[in-house]
Order: C-alpha cells, then sequence, then structure tokens
C-alpha cells in the first residue's frame, strides 16, 4: 500500500533533513519534487497543486523562525498537511436508528458485495445484530456471492432472488424490525458506467429508506477513476462517506490523497485484504504517516492484539526470557503474525522501512510457506534441537519440502542469529512487550 509514493516522499525528505537553513530556493525545489511525487501518484491536480501552494506559504514562514533543525520543520508541515488534506480525524459511522440503515453504492466491480460482508462482519464483532439485504438483481450470481460472504461472517442474508430492488430493500428493512436487528445492510446493484438508470434507482431507495449511512465503495486502484466516480454519485446522493477497496494492491494512493478533497465527504473505512477482516477504521495520521514513510506501529500493535492468544504470548515471553524456544515455537509465531496480515503489509507499517529495505528483507508471504514447509520436514528432536542438523539432515530435510539445501542452512542461521539476540533482550529486565509484561516476570 502507497508503495510508490512513499518512496518519494521519503527520498525527498532525506534531503529536506539535511538543509541547514530555508531558503526560497530550497522551498521552491522541494515543493517542485513533491508536486511531481503526487502527480505521478495519479492524485487529482487540483488536489495536488492546492496542497503543493499551502506548503509553500507555510514553509515562507518558517525563515523568520530561529529553529535548530529548519529541515525537520519542513517535514512536520508537510506531515501537517497531509493529515489536513485526509481529513484530520476519524469519522465514525452515525448509527442512530433502530435499525440503523447503510445504503452502499458504487460502480460494479468496485467490491460493494466483499465490502457488505466485511462491514457486517466489523459490525457483528462489535456487539451489534446485523441483517445482509441482496438488493443486486442484476448482476450474475450476486446474491448468491452475498450469501456465501454471509456464511462465513455468519450475518443472515434477506434474499427474493430477482424483482424490484425498492420492494426489496423495503422488505429486507421490514424484516429487520421483526428480528430487532441494529443494523441493515443494503447491497446494491451497480453499473460498469455511470448512467441515468442507476442513478434513478438508487435515488428512489435512497428518498424510500432514508438510510443512516449512504457509503460509496470506490475501488482505490482506480485512482482518478475512482475520484470521478465518487464525485458523479456524490452529486446524485447525499452520501455520508467512502470505502477504499483493494487498497492492498495499489501501490501510487492518488485515490486516498484526492478523493475527500474533491468530494467533501470522509473515507470511513479502507479494504487491505481479500480476507474478511480486512476492513480498517480509516485513519488520517496514521494513514499520512504511512504515505511519508513514517510507518503505523499502533496498527502493528492493534493488529497483534487481534490474533495473539494472551497466554500464549506469555507462555512465548518466558521462552524468550529463559532462551529456550525452538523452531516450533518459531513456527507458531509465523502463523500468528500471516493472521495479522500480508508480510509485506505489516513491515512497510515499520517506520523506516522503505521498498528497498523490504527486499533486502526477503520477506513475502511464499518465503513464509517455504519456512513453514521446511521445519514440516524436521523430526521432533530436530525442531527442538536444531544444533544437531548436520550435513545429512539437510538433504533429507531438502528432499521432504522440496526446497534447496541453501534455504535450510539460511533458516537455521537466521533462527541461531534471533536465539543470540533473544538471550541478549532476556537479560534487560525492563524490556517489556504490549501485553505480555516484563521479562523480569518470568527470570
Amino acid at each position: 500500500m502507497f508503495g510508490q509514493i512513499t518512496e518519494r516522499f521519503e527520498s525527498i525528505f532525506r534531503s529536506v533533513r539535511g538543509l541547514g537553513k530555508i531558503t526560497d530556493k530550497n522551498i521552491n525545489d522541494t515543493a517542485r519534487e513533491i508536486r511531481r511525487a503526487l502527480l505521478d501518484a495519479d492524485v487529482n491536480f487540483s488536489v495536488a497543486k492546492s496542497f503543493v501552494k499551502t506548503v509553500q506559504e507555510k514553509a515562507q514562514g518558517t525563515k523568520v523562525l530561529k529553529s535548530i533543525k529548519p529541515g525537520q520543520q519542513f517535514v512536520k508541515i508537510v506531515q501537517d498537511e497531509m493529515v489536513a488534506l485526509l481529513g484530520e480525524k476519524v469519522e465514525d459511522l452515525e448509527l442512530t436508528s433502530k435499525p440503523s440503515i447503510i445504503l452502499l453504492a458504487g460502480l460494479q466491480g468496485a467490491g460493494k458485495t466483499t465490502s457488505a460482508g466485511k462491514l457486517a462482519n466489523r459490525l457483528k464483532k462489535s456487539g451489534k445484530s446485523v441483517l445482509m439485504v441482496a438488493a443486486d438483481v442484476y448482476r450474475p450470481a450476486a446474491v448468491q456471492q452475498l450469501i456465501m460472504v454471509g456464511k462465513q461472517a455468519e450475518v443472515p442474508v434477506y434474499e427474493e432472488g430477482t424483482g424490484d430492488p425498492l420492494a426489496i430493500c423495503k422488505r429486507g428493512i421490514e424484516k429487520a424490525r421483526s428480528l430487532k436487528n441494529d443494523v441493515v445492510i443494503l447491497d446494491t446493484a451497480g453499473r460498469l458506467h455511470l448512467d441515468g438508470e442507476m442513478m434513478t434507482e438508487i435515488q428512489s431507495i435512497s428518498d424510500a429508506v432514508n438510510p443512516d449511512e449512504i457509503l460509496f465503495v470506490a475501488d482505490g486502484m482506480t485512482g482518478q477513476d475512482a475520484v470521478k466516480s465518487a464525485q458523479a454519485f456524490h452529486e446524485a446522493l447525499p452520501l455520508t462517506g467512502v470505502i477504499l477497496t483493494k487498497m492492498d494492491g495499489d501501490a501510487r494512493g492518488g485515490a486516498a490523497v484526492s478523493i475527500r478533497e474533491v468530494t467533501g465527504k470522509p473515507i470511513k473505512f479502507i479494504g487491505t485484504s481479500e480476507k474478511l477482516d480486512g476492513l480498517d477504521v480509516f485513519d488520517p495520521k496514521r494513514i499520512a504517516d504511512r504515505i511519508l514513510g513514517f510507518g503505523d506501529v499502533v496498527s502493528i500493535v492493534e493488529k497483534a492484539q487481534q490474533v495473539f492468544d494472551e497466554d500464549q504470548s506469555k507462555d512465548f515471553q518466558k521462552k524468550l526470557a529463559k532462551n529456550t524456544f525452538d523452531l516450533d515455537d518459531f513456527k507458531t509465531q509465523l502463523q500468528q503474525m500471516k493472521k495479522m496480515g500480508s508480510m509485506s503489509q505489516l513491515i512497510s507499517m515499520m517506520p523506516g522501512m522503505n521498498s528497498k529495505a523490504l527486499k533486502q528483507l526477503n520477506m513475502d508471504d511464499r518465503q513464509v510457506g517455504w519456512t513453514e514447509a521446511i521445519i514440516n520436514s524436521m523430526t521432533l528432536t530436530e525442531r527442538q534441537q536444531p544444533q544437531i542438523i548436520n550435513g545429512s539432515r539437510r538433504l533429507r530435510i531438502s528432499k521432504g519440502c522440496g526446497r534447496s539445501v541453501q534455504e535450510i542452512n539460511a533458516l537455521l542461521k537466521q533462527f541461531s542469529q534471533m536465539k543470540k539476540m533473544m538471550k541478549k533482550m532476556g537479560k534487560m529486565k525492563n524490556m517489556k512487550l504490549p501485553g505480555m509484561g516484563n521479562f523480569k516476570d518470568f527470570n
């Protein structure tokens, strides 16, 4: 996510931080580079122009300040303006009715049905009872897709197969009232192109059911096309927010940077993976930090808290302190990390981890799978005592998992280095990890 634009900003900031003072020339030179970075990332031209102008004007004011590190001051101006551009604060769903109605709108292929399931799953986890309504009667298998997504999320779906979408929505809402559901999510039809017929239909549904939230679902990978579509829907419907989908595959980030400024409507969620839990709240501060290459440690901790079992984590912490963890423990940790999302996505949230660093680490989801295969090909004794794995054992393991002996050597070397590092950590009495207590608790 944001790989291209982040790499450009990291390069710009490396130059800026070295500035001894702020001058008209370096302000203009840096502004020109920022404009290029934004336009190359498919940011709306007007948005990029306005952003750069604001940064220039505020940077001019820094010349009269006696800052110790003027370059850092410039970086802070860019960071603050990026947060402002993205919306400054988290915008939550306004669900005040009983049942509250969420209407999803957008073009075909943007991911409305998948987003409906992800949103239902998120609301269910927050303690709300949800009913999804299959109102897309035009796209082949759309109803069946929503039913399948509903089963995965364990959320019921109201469907009639075919019929009038408006009537289906009305009866679905009545069904939710009878079941005393907290929230109804209306999955409406999309089209391949913007057209009057589609707009008329969704306007009639909106007017009839008076939804609490009208969320435009936009494909983040389409860049400026997503922004233009959002603007068209904004003119036809009283949108309350946006869901940007497929952001795990978008390296440019133009839609995320542009869409709020163009429509005036907040981005409320972003789709970060194909998994059911791959829908994150859009936090302008965190997203701005990720775009600018500052990382997002808070999100990593939150993801870890969701998937790591507390007792298991404490047991692992104890093994780290005692330096007794083995390859089975290593595999367990890899499996837990996989639940948090793709490895590249997690590593990209770490401050200072640019694309070049990611390539050097060679840590992607395939590599994790191969590592698991290698460990699975070892005997229990070998996993508990890796030091006994000699040449003949390595050859047998290689044949068993289909990976080269060189890869097995690399894994064992990596594991050995990690044990040395953990041994040093174990001597740090006050070392503490989130939710796991102190090392001293186990010494």
